[in-house]
């Protein structure tokens, strides 16, 4: 199983597990097509009031796209195919609260999930970052998404320094990234609780209150994220110097 989905009808809560822990949860496209369906499904589920998503171990919550994923893409340079645009809730049209339980690292094409959640609750160890620079690639719809709930200057620094930089738990705290620090390991006990009390208030006013939390951004996000694909296409390397940089690669980075 790569996605793993429990529903507790007791509590209303639905706990949806990116699930190869192996591979650091990287996301394959056939990942990516089952967690776009997955929150579709939701829609149609009044019994599930409430989401979280997390990442399965205790290494990382997502690293983003499997790299031997392969993904054809059009000749045009005015459109791009990105497997993992579609693979969040609000993407998908699903207005039920999203929390994300994040474990170890979250990095890259996590963002698309982490940016489409309403809160983060991460363990003490967690650690954040977006490597797109370093590897020739542009940092476009992940630095959209986490614009949206961090201070400029972070996520600046953040897809700029690439590798060489993790924030810490503590730093995305501080910074508003994430809503409540646990002790390593207990992230996803945290995230159920919470999600468990809001599944329990009426579901009506509380997705209408998603609904809008999210319209008093939702004009600039999806102008910024109109422009992304253009600005893929025109700045990542060619997939082989991509290749040769990701062998390049260095275990030394600051944590901060």
């Amino acid at each position: 199983m790569t996605l793993t989905v429990v529903r507790d009808k007791e509590t209303g809560v639905a706990v949806v597990t990116l699930d190869r822990a192996e591979k650091h949860n990287a996301i394959t496209l056939d990942m990516a097509r089952r967690l776009a369906d997955t929150w579709r499904e939701f829609r149609y589920e009044d019994e599930v009031r409430a989401v979280v998503v997390t990442g399965a171990g205790t290494r990382a919550f997502c690293t983003g796209i499997d790299r031997s994923a392969e993904v054809p893409q059009p000749s045009s340079p005015y459109t791009i195919d990105d497997p993992l645009v579609a693979i969040g809730p609000k993407a998908n049209d699903l207005w039920k609260p999203v929390v994300a339980a994040v474990e170890g690292m979250a990095c890259g094409g996590a963002f698309y999930l982490l940016g489409e959640a309403e809160f983060l609750v991460a363990g003490e160890d967690a650690t954040f970052f977006d490597p797109h620079t370093a590897y020739g690639m542009v940092s476009a719809f992940e630095t959209i998404h986490m614009a949206q709930r961090m201070p400029f200057g972070e996520v600046a620094r953040m897809a700029l320094m690439g590798t060489a930089e993790r924030i810490s738990a503590r730093r995305a705290y501080e910074t508003g990234l994430v809503s409540e620090l646990t002790a390593p390991g207990g992230a996803l006990d945290a995230a159920r609780r919470a999600a468990a009390v809001i599944a329990a208030y009426p579901t009506e006013a509380v997705q209408g209150t998603v609904r809008a939390l999210w319209s008093a951004k939702e004009a600039a996000r999806a102008q910024a994220l109109a422009h992304a694909p253009h600005l893929v296409t025109l700045g990542n390397l060619p997939p082989e110097r991509q290749a040769e940089l990701f062998t390049r690669r260095t275990a030394d980075f600051r944590t901060r």
